[in-house]
């Protein structure tokens, strides 16, 4: 199964793209082969030239490409107790509740260690369309569509489920704020049967404490909130706005959120680094960006369809779920 892209217009001046689902009897995509690692190698040449005509940081470093069998993957995240890397594995339509959603567990030596280490339909779990994922004591939370699922993070036995069925159209980040309440964006798109989407909204942002859901902020503002973040040095989320070209931040109790800054637009990860730096991941030209509270510089190119990304905070790197490419790209952080 390969992914391709369409665009479509969400609102005035912005656009996202569609993730359209089309049979391939060769699988994978054009970024494999000796033809696709000539690309890669380019790309990291293109980032380290846009970094160096910004003069603001340094490119960050390309380490290497984990595959081994993952399937429309969306998110990494970082178990440091474990010293392991959760990928969440939409495995196939965003929106399509058709079980068959798995995490896979990947050793930071870049092997797979568990490739279904949690699968939909194994051992009571029921996991459609898996994205976004946090860590709170032996809990990994993960954002499903109009649920959020809760797993040990040890043995992938499923804990309990959060159901937002009839008020959330697509569930994608999450995040544990300050008060232990999960924070998880709704990005307000829906995907069809052959892969069109549709804007049904509303975009928001869910509060998640004990099993009760409620609003924490909704607006036209939040463009498709996807990545959500929480910078504890300055007390606020930051959240990636999907279809706006805006960094976005939000304070509990605020109205409606702040810009932080624009840039490229079509967010989707984002993270805050030691030091403070907000690392994001755009659609719009394949990018990884980072800010320092002063200036937004691209610090890596050429990676198509960056999704939830993850840090190692143990060895200083970053790592991008290639949505469309079945493949996780490690990047040193500098």
């Amino acid at each position: 199964m390969r992914l391709t892209r369409r665009t479509t217009a969400l609102g005035a001046g912005a656009t996202m793209p569609l993730l359209f689902l089309t049979a391939a009897c060769s699988g994978g995509d054009a970024g494999k082969g000796a033809a696709g690692d000539s690309a890669a190698a380019g790309a990291t040449a293109a980032a380290t030239a846009d970094s160096a005509a910004g003069g603001a940081g340094a490119a960050f470093g390309r380490l290497a490409t984990i595959t081994g069998g993952f399937k429309t993957p969306e998110s990494v995240r970082y178990d440091a107790d474990q010293d392991v890397y959760f990928v969440s594995n939409i495995n196939g339509n965003p929106s399509q509740k058709d079980g068959n959603g798995f995490i896979s567990r990947v050793r930071p030596d870049n092997s797979v260690e568990t490739l279904k280490f949690i699968e939909g339909g194994e051992g009571g779990v029921t996991l459609n369309a898996p994205k976004g994922m946090a860590i709170v004591g032996d809990t990994l939370i993960v954002a499903d569509i109009d649920a959020v699922r809760l797993f040990n993070r040890r043995t992938g036995a499923p804990i309990a489920s959060v159901d937002l069925a009839g008020r959330a159209h697509f569930l994608n980040d999450v995040v544990v704020g300050p008060d232990g309440a999960i924070y998880v964006t709704d990005t307000g798109v829906q995907f069809g049967p052959t892969g069109d989407m549709s804007h049904p909204g509303p975009d928001q942002i869910y509060r998640i404490a004990g099993r009760a859901a409620t609003v924490a902020v909704s607006g036209e503002r939040l463009a498709a909130p996807n990545g959500i973040a929480y910078d504890q040095a300055n007390g606020r989320f930051v959240v990636g706005s999907f279809s706006g070209k805006s960094l976005l931040t939000w304070k509990a109790g605020d109205a409606q959120p702040a810009e932080l800054v624009s840039g490229t637009g079509q967010y989707d990860g984002i993270e805050v680094l030691s030091g403070g730096r907000i690392l994001a991941s755009s659609w719009a030209d394949s990018s990884l960006v980072a800010y320092d509270g002063r200036t937004l510089t691209k610090v890596a190119s050429g990676v198509p369809s960056p999704a939830d990304i993850g840090v190692d905070t143990k060895r200083n790197r970053v790592l991008v779920p290639v949505f469309t490419g079945d493949r996780i790209e490690v990047f040193s952080i500098r």
